[in-house]
């Protein structure tokens, strides 16, 4: 196979013998030796040789990065400066004011007080926000979501920015330039935007395989979720809890949704991002403009030095997770959004968050992703907002006082007296002074070992808990798994990438690898990469799940009713009173914006029939005289609303009038279509999809 690329320009690395791509976690000279080719030396901008691209300079295999690594320091400051002002990454966000209040005290473990004081209300910023778009690209897109909450606490702000993923595609930090260049738009294209079906993406992940078990998260439901209020939230690495007496605890930070978890199927997100880009905004702002205010509990996992040594995994590497039966997750807090921001750019899109922010209490793992986010979420608001003094923008500052001796740069925006901006100083009797007693203290941790660019080899093993996520989902989430791979994959123009990947599935998953192959007409497996180690058949895990974990329930949800001139009255109250009694939201769509119901009433619809689909809807009931049925049977807007909630497996409840368009649209009686006047079934079918009804409209992998 030629190491040319498609349009023939050098640089691919050539695929080992036996079909895979080279493993690519080994040192800069591997790396030159396994590509192939005629390659120049990797530099600094400097013309510094780079000696290892893969790994930060560590203190030991095991132990904190170090500051003195200019090489990564330049690699992600020159990434952080890359545009402006727009986010590089998380771009496309949106946001809510709200409280945080703790419910059990975790005094045993911190001294953090917003942690310690229950009952006490700490405000909040939460912002919601896609990966890989601009933010000009749409709601839906298939891709991690964003879950950063900025606590306003009464010892300084604590941000706690993680995803909707509790795992992260890659190790290191000195890896995360690469792999956002990669899932980005192709630069010499252009495109595609807000999408992770291109060469690039599936060619890091194929010659980097510790992506895999974020990719396959990506892969899952997890990745289309119906709403962010209907999102878990990780805080993806492990921190450090101190207490009174200085002892550590590590822990792991979730978000819970009151709600539960629900998605949306594939084809309904791919007919969203035209139906409406702003769905996901949208519903924010809806709920909270109705007083239904979004609601997650806030749970921590807590466990030891001692208990980590016992993992078959290492809790330092961000690409695993703690497994729920491994350890519980306990709840003791909730947050609680119940406020839209007065002004988009001013708040949500200036806020500044940054995981180096957190209060006296709680400190910082030697995750080396961890480590290189400390550094990178600082600096790239430097750029981004101007300068310095971005913590001085309202959404930013701490509502607690706070004092030092930071002084002018660009946009100063506070008036300073006193002649002392130095410490010690014996000039000024109100001058901040530093604290031991009420400071910020590190733990004390010891390290034995060598500095070097080294991975530790707690890391290597990369498809264990893939596996452990593949066989923890039921078989409907594992065909959705399957039936992205091959939707993703068949956007890939690199025959020798889609290969490369399919391999990597064996590690996974021989069974997924063959669906996987069969649905990109392969006529043969291609052969699996070496592995480091091994994988490991790790317990399932239901937690993991999605659809298993989904609430069957109408809080939150909205349903639509279609009407028209002459619709019964009576018949849209019931429906209406019933929804709603469930705690839904319903909404009224109509040909017009105005009919005449029968007793001659005037209504006014929420949303235009050809204009307000019935993706926007968890389920739908149709209220139509028969002659407006007929005539809407030849209206494709009314087909294709009945089609889209039939083949995306919602309830549908419809009168003798609506029979004739269901005809029309191919919907089949079952468990889920029901008559109107039996309102109480529809609103048991409302409350879940039918999912024993998706073989039925569509081929899955």
């Amino acid at each position: 196979m030629s190491t040319s690329s498609k349009n023939g320009i050098p640089g691919h690395p050539a695929p080992n013998a036996n079909g895979a791509p080279p493993e690519v976690r080994g040192k800069g000279d591997e790396l030159q030796q396994q590509a192939g080719g005629t390659h120049p030396v990797l530099s600094t901008q400097q013309g510094i040789p780079v000696p290892d691209n893969q790994n930060s300079l560590r203190a030991t295999p095991k132990g904190p990065t170090l500051l003195e690594d200019f090489i990564l320091r330049e690699k992600i400051t020159h990434f952080d400066h890359e545009r402006i002002p727009e986010r590089i990454v998380h771009a496309r966000g949106s946001a809510a004011h709200g409280f945080f209040e703790l419910t059990e005290s975790l005094e045993q473990y911190t001294t953090a007080r917003v942690l310690t004081e229950t009952g006490k209300r700490t405000p909040v910023f939460t912002r919601f926000s896609t990966v890989a778009g601009g933010a000009g690209s749409v709601d839906t897109p298939r891709d991690v979501r964003g879950f950063a909450v900025k606590l306003y606490t009464d010892e300084g702000n604590w941000d706690i920015v993680g995803n909707n993923i509790p795992v992260f595609f890659i190790q290191d930090a000195m890896k995360f330039p690469d792999f956002i260049h990669a899932v980005k738009m192709e630069p010499d294209r252009g495109f595609p935007q807000a999408a992770s079906a291109h060469d690039t993406f599936w060619d890091f992940v194929t010659l980097v395989p510790e992506t895999m078990h974020t990719m396959i998260w990506a892969m899952s439901d997890r990745a289309i979720p119906r709403s962010l209020r209907m999102m878990e939230g990780f805080g993806i690495h492990s921190f450090r809890l101190i207490n009174a007496q200085g002892e550590s605890t590590f822990v792991k930070f979730h978000w819970r949704p009151k709600l539960g978890l629900q998605s949306t199927v594939w084809d309904e997100a791919a007919k969203l991002q035209g139906a409406d880009n702003d769905f996901h905004r949208r519903d924010l702002f809806e709920a909270i403009e109705a007083g239904q205010y979004p609601e997650w509990e806030f749970g921590v996992q807590l466990f030891t030095e001692e208990d980590a040594a016992g993992f078959p995994f290492d809790h330092l590497d961000p690409t695993k997770l703690i497994p729920e039966e491994l350890v519980p997750l306990r709840i003791v807090g909730r947050m609680v959004l119940d406020r839209w921001p007065d002004n988009l750019f001013a708040e949500t899109e200036q806020v500044a968050f940054c995981p180096a922010n957190v209060p006296p209490g709680i400190d910082f793992s030697n995750d080396p992703l961890l480590q290189g986010r400390l550094f990178s979420y600082l600096d790239t608001q430097l750029s981004r907002l101007g300068g310095s003094n971005f913590a001085q923008i309202p959404i930013n500052a701490p509502k607690c006082p706070f004092h030092n001796n930071q002084r002018d740069g660009h946009l100063q925006m506070q008036v300073h007296k006193g002649r002392v901006a130095y410490e010690p100083s014996s000039l000024q009797a109100d001058a901040p002074r530093a604290s031991l007693q009420q400071g910020f203290r590190s733990y004390a941790q010891l390290d034995d070992g060598v500095k070097g660019r080294v991975r530790a080899e707690s890391f290597a093993d990369h498809y264990s808990q893939p596996r452990q996520f593949w066989n923890s989902q039921l078989p409907v989430e594992q065909a959705h798994i399957a039936s992205a791979l091959v939707f993703e994959l068949s956007k890939v123009e690199t025959a020798h990438v889609r290969e490369a990947m399919v391999g990597h599935l064996r590690h996974i998953d021989e069974g997924l690898a063959q669906r996987v192959a069969d649905g990109l007409g392969m006529t043969e497996l291609p052969a699996a990469p070496p592995a480091k180690v091994p994988p490991q058949d790790l317990p399932p895990s239901p937690p993991l799940q999605l659809i298993g974990k989904a609430k069957d329930t109408l809080q939150g949800r909205t349903i639509g009713i279609l009407v028209s001139d002459g619709s019964n009255q009576e018949t849209v109250a019931k429906v209406r009173a019933a929804a709603e009694k469930e705690g839904a939201m319903v909404k009224i769509v109509a040909p017009k914006l105005s009919v005449k119901l029968k007793d001659g009433s005037q209504l006014v619809a929420d949303g235009q029939l050809a204009g307000t689909p019935s993706m926007v809807f968890d389920a739908v009931a149709s209220v139509l005289k028969p002659e407006e049925g007929e005539r809407l049977a030849k209206d494709g807007a009314a087909v294709e609303w009945f089609a889209n909630a039939y083949g995306h497996l919602k309830a549908i409840a419809a009168c003798k009038g609506t029979r004739v368009i269901l005809h029309k649209a191919n919907v089949e009686d079952d468990a889920g279509v029901v008559e109107i006047e039996d309102v109480e079934g529809f609103i048991a079918a409302a409350k879940t999809r039918q999912w024993e009804r998706e073989p039925k409209v569509r081929t899955l992998a």
